[in-house]
């Protein structure tokens, strides 16, 4: 189906229509020039060309393929028939050939329809239009909206609905196409009209059945229908004049009814036949058994290739064989292949610096948490070593390179939980926290190696993305919490309240006041810290969202523009960094420390007795839960749009990271170093920023599409071989100021926003009606529907925060059980309230 222009020129002697022809055909005979003439016109102030008194004008024409009204699966479509097929206006067999006749006719009805009678009732009154037998429901909706009646200016719509008054093109239309394999044509027997205009309150829908065929022009020769769409210029996106029109013009595109319509011989039977088709279809397009997607957790795959690569080595581990058989064939191509692409180079530099900075200062500043929590025992250091280290040994052996590994805060969390049960129990801390990770490295493998990672595909999108949103959370609080603390510490302080009574004093006796001074100012007042400490973070911030969102800007040129959002991150840091430490060098600013002490000193398993052993391993077998979900969200989030949004082609290996990570944590906890696992937000960010994107607009609405994706190990590889290196620079890095490590973290809180859906419809609480986007989902689903499922999530992620922020120790080990809670709660609880069909077109991965 195509929206097209229709070409229509009322003939000034009589009531037929002929097709306007910009070019003239000269014939044989004239030899004379034809005579032009340009004119100013001072009203418009434009120039017009007249030739032999004819004004010339240019017409703008687009044609756009919409596809056909899914009445299944577009909760609207099957409303709007049966709403409007009660109230629309349905003149039978018109003798009227103008199109213009027949528009100002069905308006003046919808107006006179709408006048209140009999105490400010509507009423219809029975018309006679050209001998047609005209019929208008009595049930049609009020046009009283928001205490106002509907005023409709006839004559405003009129020239809305043409181009202007001399060339009488319509300018929205909606007609069918019939295509072969080697032709064609336009469906010449209907054609649907629509309008805005904004003296229209509510929608209106009218249907003419022409008495005759009728020659509308050059693409509508033969017409027996009009439909007509009149609309709001402001309505939700699956109620405007475009949706509206796409689903009656879905009905009239069958031939079937419009040949049973042809023979209706009441409006009733009129009404009837389409009611009854609009059913049939829906039952139709219903009983369809709609295939669902591939989950990135089932092991199947389509490609005949591939296929021939499942080699099942072991009984057991088999999962983790096919996985191998997936990966291992492009595995020296994820070095070498990304500089065969377009602007392959770039985007390993950029990529690389992006990385470096975003794993780097966050391990730092996870380091200061860690330090602070275990007395210096887990130093910062040690977590940039770490970070190094495993960054290497993933980006090398992992399955999945893209996947980014990293401390998150969680575990900060579950390592103070473990030092303060040492310290009450009076425990050596390395000891413990060694087995743990042994334990959790014990659980991961026979999880891997079980293929207990299948068990993922029950973790819906919504449970996936609920979680991600928790981390941004988390970034969002950790930030808050060190504002608030250098603001208790600095600018709400004893010293700062004796400034305060001093000067109030000082306004009103200088001379007395001069005298105390070293009375009342004997500290002093740190206020200024404070708040450059705000202003660095939230600079930091602003800073690099304002890069980030620079390439949708129309300054510089493309390439520059996408320089800058590739730089981003790294820009911003050094930017914010330089002003703190250079520019406000007089102001002290919280730091933290880099000792000298050994890093790689293996801990020494002294005195461990039965009861520590079982106690590690309660709590290895919690880390372990807290881990497995934490690495497969990462990694379903990264191939969760395989096909459809990523474009990643080289495979899953979920089976294989979650061994790599159990080794990976297994050396770390020997050598007393931060744990770490696929991280959010940075996995996804990684992908995105290796991605070549593009903006496409859909009804008004800027969308942005991810058209290739470069898998490599490299990016990580390098970028972690740079943070190991500045382990040499230490003096450098305590220049970076604690404030912009916060600002890191509100930066990569707001960036990893960026597609997530649940965000996306919390949203649309504080979003007009009229400016949703077209997603499926609002097509599909009942708005009251929509909010609710988001009312749950919302729920769902209080409990959420509550156990992780909560300042009970113990509430912090149910984590991940509510984790596998909420997995329970999507499939038990949750179709019981809203309808399996609503959930799908909510929850599916996309």
């Amino acid at each position: 189906m195509h929206r097209t222009e229709s070409y229509f020129r009322r003939n000034p002697g009589g009531s037929s229509l002929h097709r306007f022809s910009f070019r003239r055909k000269p014939t044989r005979d004239s030899t004379s020039i034809p005579a032009s003439t340009w004119i100013f016109n001072t009203e418009n102030h434009e120039w017009q060309l007249r030739e032999d008194g004819a004004q010339i004008q240019l017409v703008y024409n687009k044609s756009e393929h919409i596809p056909l009204k899914d009445f299944a699966a577009e909760i609207r479509g099957g409303k709007d028939i049966k709403e409007f097929i009660l109230s629309a206006l349905v003149l039978l067999d018109v003798q009227d050939t103008s199109i213009g006749d027949l528009l100002e006719i069905i308006l003046r009805r919808i107006k006179q329809t709408n006048q209140p009678h009999n105490g400010g009732t509507i009423t219809s009154p029975s018309l006679s239009v050209s001998n047609a037998t005209t019929t208008m429901i009595s049930n049609t909706v009020s046009s009283i909206a928001s205490g106002h009646r509907e005023n409709l200016n006839i004559e405003e719509i009129k020239q809305a609905l043409f181009v202007n008054d001399r060339v009488r093109i319509l300018a929205k239309t909606l007609q069918a196409t019939t295509a072969t394999e080697t032709n064609w044509t336009y469906d010449q027997s209907w054609l649907a009209i629509m309008c805005t205009s904004p003296s229209i309150l509510k929608r209106h829908v009218a249907i003419a059945r022409l008495k005759n065929p009728c020659n509308l022009g050059r693409n509508c020769q033969e017409a027996r229908f009009i439909v007509f769409i009149l609309s709001p210029m402001k309505e939700k996106g699956t109620k405007n004049f475009l949706e509206t029109g796409r689903t009656f013009a879905t009905i009239f595109a069958d031939i079937e009814l419009r040949a049973k319509l042809l023979k209706a011989a009441t409006q009733q039977e009129f009404i009837s036949i389409i009611d009854k088709h609009t059913d049939n279809l829906m039952e139709q397009q219903t009983a369809l058994t709609r295939s669902s997607l591939p989950d990135p957790f089932d092991d199947i795959n389509t490609n005949a290739e591939a296929s021939k690569d499942k080699i099942y080595y072991f009984p057991i581990p088999s999962d983790i064989c096919m996985d191998l058989s997936r990966r291992l064939p492009h595995y020296l191509s994820d070095y070498y292949d990304i500089f065969q692409t377009h602007r392959g180079p770039q985007k390993v530099l950029s990529t690389a610096v992006f990385l470096y900075f975003a794993c780097l200062l966050p391990s730092i500043a996870f380091g200061v948490l860690n330090s602070q929590a275990t007395n210096n025992q887990i130093s910062v250091p040690k977590a940039v070593a770490s970070q190094c280290l495993g960054g290497i040994f993933f980006s090398i052996f992992a399955g999945q390179p893209l996947i980014v590994v990293m401390t998150t805060a969680p575990l900060t969390l579950y390592v103070k939980v473990i030092y303060t049960l040492c310290y009450w129990y009076e425990l050596d801390f390395r000891q413990t926290y060694a087995l743990v990770g042994l334990w959790n490295s014990f659980f991961l493998i026979l999880y891997s190696i079980f293929g207990v990672s299948k068990i993922m595909k029950w973790s819906t999108r919504s449970t996936e993305e609920i979680f991600a949103l928790f981390v941004s959370i988390a970034f969002l609080v950790d930030a808050s919490r060190h504002i608030y603390k250098n603001f208790s510490l600095t600018y709400s302080t004893v010293a700062c309240e004796q400034h305060d009574e001093y000067w109030e004093k000082y306004e009103i006796n200088k001379s007395a006041m001069m005298n105390l001074t070293g009375e009342f100012l004997q500290k002093p007042c740190l206020r200024d810290s404070s708040l450059l400490y705000l202003l660095l973070a939230l600079g930091t911030v602003w800073l690099g969202t304002f890069l980030y969102k620079f390439k949708q800007t129309p300054y510089l040129t493309s390439a520059k523009r996408e320089l800058l959002t590739d730089y981003a991150l790294p820009v911003s840091v050094i930017i914010m960094s330089l002003i703190g430490s250079i520019l406000f060098n007089q102001i002290n600013l919280p730091s933290f420390t880099m000792d000298s002490g050994h890093i790689f000193v293996m801990v020494k398993f002294k005195s461990i007795n039965i009861k520590q052993i079982i106690g590690t391993g309660v709590l290895g077998f919690s880390l372990s839960l807290l881990m497995f979900l934490d690495q497969n969200i990462a990694g379903a989030i990264n191939i969760i749009n395989e096909k459809f949004l990523y474009r990643l082609k080289k495979g899953k290996a979920f089976h294989v990271d979650l061994f790599v990570i159990a080794i990976l944590n297994g050396l770390l906890s020997l050598f007393g170093l931060t744990w770490m696992h696929g991280a959010l937000p940075l996995s996804p960010l990684h992908v995105k920023v290796l991605a070549d994107t593009e903006e496409r607009v859909e009804q008004g609405h800027i969308q942005s599409v991810i058209v290739k994706v470069r898998e490599t190990r490299l990016t990580a590889l390098i970028s972690h071989i740079f943070i190991g290196m500045s382990l040499l620079m230490r003096h450098v890095l305590k220049g970076i100021p604690m404030p912009v490590l916060d600002g890191l973290f509100l930066y990569l809180a707001l960036t990893s926003l960026d597609g997530n859906q649940f965000f996306e419809r919390v949203t649309l609480f504080f979003t007009e009606q009229a400016a949703y986007p077209p997603n499926h989902y609002i097509r599909q689903v009942p708005q009251r529907k929509i909010h609710l499922f988001t009312f749950l999530q919302l729920i769902q992620l209080s409990i959420l925060c509550i156990l992780g922020f909560s300042p009970i120790l113990y509430t912090k080990l149910i984590l991940p059980i509510w984790l596998v809670a909420m997995v329970a709660f999507r499939y038990r609880i949750l179709p019981k309230i809203i309808a399996t069909k609503y959930l799908r077109a909510l929850d599916q991965r996309l």
